[in-house]
């Protein structure tokens, strides 16, 4: 068995993943709270017997016995605050938007020394009644104890201001505009995850990839699957991109042979272990590597909103400006320079500005396509993506908003707002829109003489 997959950077982008899960930062807390006790025995040994025995036993009992009570109802408040905001930020705006705000580093962090100090205080209860801890020599161990309690207090309070706005709306927009810019930010600092753009056909010879088992494309480990390619030589091409739904037996990429193998232990089957192991597929879209779920989903916030049960264009707007700043950061990644080395043998396909402006503007469009005030700020948004140094961003932009506002003022017989939607659009977004409703019209009395 081959590891080409194991990487240092694979390695570091696992890691990543991993620290994000509340159990990791759970155990790794925990860990610090049986080592700080292990230290405490040994520091114990060099302190002055005048400054050992300058308190006994007792008192750090009491802070002891304090902690572990204390703790265990306030990890227990947490744990079910938490379960409610969960339930009622997916009830309330989406559920996709559950994943994320599990992954919330404030509330992973506060449960995890909530949880970490209930263990101290056990395990330093155990260890006193064992006599570890000398009743007489317990200076080291009530000076940890106090740190334990500072380190507490902290995160209690830290934790209080937190819930003021934990699962609000302005806070879980705020989030998915964080998460959605930073993977933004990723993608085209390092353009087509480092590989080179997939943008011409591929070659005939090229062999097709089928996976066996369905589901998205999560995660992509780039170093990983070129020294994969590199060392079976062969070149592959990412035929589909990440948050892409592949069905059993579906082509996923190509594989075009090359060269040779590095060695006898690279064979057909190593590639294919080699290939699964650097790309993860599972049952739920996620937010690493694709840009375009954070959209998505600040997408379905808006429509949610425009819900007759919500009722809440403001919200709409709301999102509709922060997705216009998300948008405003695209770069063409076929055209932008690499501070990396190029991975030459991958090939994956760069974003799709007509897809991120879809993605982003698609469904409210639709959903809101009789509220005067949504189209007002969707046309104005559009408008300024139009002035966007890249020519691609400012086609697609330009296309969407002829699109919407056509609709817009299709579905909008008030003479008034249809006037308030036009003075909001491009003025030649408003001069093709309405030649097209126009002809639409002509069209219309055409068949209504003619059927007469």
């Amino acid at each position: 068995m081959n590891f080409d997959f194991l990487l240092p950077s694979t390695i570091l982008r696992k890691t990543k993943e991993y620290s994000k899960k509340l159990w990791i930062r759970v155990l790794i807390i925990g860990c610090l709270a049986v080592l700080s006790l292990g230290l405490s025995t040994l520091i114990e040994r060099w302190i002055p017997d005048s400054l050992a025995t300058y308190l006994t036993g007792s008192a750090a009992d009491r802070l002891l016995s304090i902690i572990a009570n204390a703790m265990l109802a306030v990890t227990t408040f947490s744990l079910s605050v938490m379960v409610t905001v969960y339930r009622s930020t997916s009830t309330q705006w989406t559920p996709r938007v559950h994943r994320l705000i599990v992954q919330d580093l404030t509330t992973q962090n506060t449960l995890a020394v909530f949880i970490g100090a209930y263990v101290y205080a056990l395990i330093a209860i155990i260890l006193r009644e064992l006599g570890v801890f000398d009743d007489k020599r317990a200076f080291v161990l009530f000076v940890m104890t106090v740190l334990v309690l500072a380190i507490i207090v902290f995160y209690l309070i830290r934790w209080v201001l937190h819930l003021q706005t934990f699962g609000s709306l302005i806070d879980t927009s705020r989030q998915i505009e964080k998460q959605a810019r930073e993977t933004f930010k990723e993608r085209l600092t390092n353009p087509c995850l480092g590989a080179n753009p997939l943008v011409e056909e591929i070659p005939d010879s090229a062999e097709v990839f089928c996976v066996k088992e369905g589901g998205y494309i999560q995660h992509i480990y780039p170093e990983a699957l070129n020294t994969v390619a590199m060392n079976h030589g062969v070149k592959i091409y990412m035929i589909r991109n990440i948050g892409s739904f592949i069905f059993d037996n579906e082509p996923l990429l190509k594989i075009d042979h090359v060269g040779n193998p590095l060695d006898e232990h690279h064979t057909e089957k190593s590639l294919r272990d080699g290939i699964e192991s650097s790309i993860r597929m599972g049952d739920l879209r996620t937010y690493d590597q694709d840009p375009r779920f954070g959209l998505i989903v600040m997408g379905e916030v808006a429509s949610k909103a425009l819900s007759p049960g919500v009722n809440d264009p403001g919200t709409a707007i709301d999102v509709i400006t922060r997705m216009g700043r998300i948008l405003s950061d695209y770069e063409d990644e076929v055209a932008r320079d690499r501070e990396n080395e190029v991975l030459d043998n991958i090939y994956v396909r760069p974003l799709d500005p007509a897809d991120l402006i879809e993605d982003a503007f698609g469904a409210l469009a639709r959903d809101g396509s009789t509220v005067v005030e949504v189209q007002q700020r969707l046309q104005k948004t559009l408008s300024g993506l139009m002035r966007h140094p890249d020519e691609g961003l400012r086609k697609a932009a330009r296309a969407a908003a002829e699109l919407h506002l056509q609709r817009a003022l299709m579905h909008t017989e008030y003479t008034a707002d249809q006037d308030q939607m036009l003075a909001s659009a491009d003025d030649a977004v408003c001069d093709v829109v309405k030649k097209a409703l126009d002809d639409l019209k002509s069209e219309k009395s055409d068949r209504t003489i003619t059927n007469a």
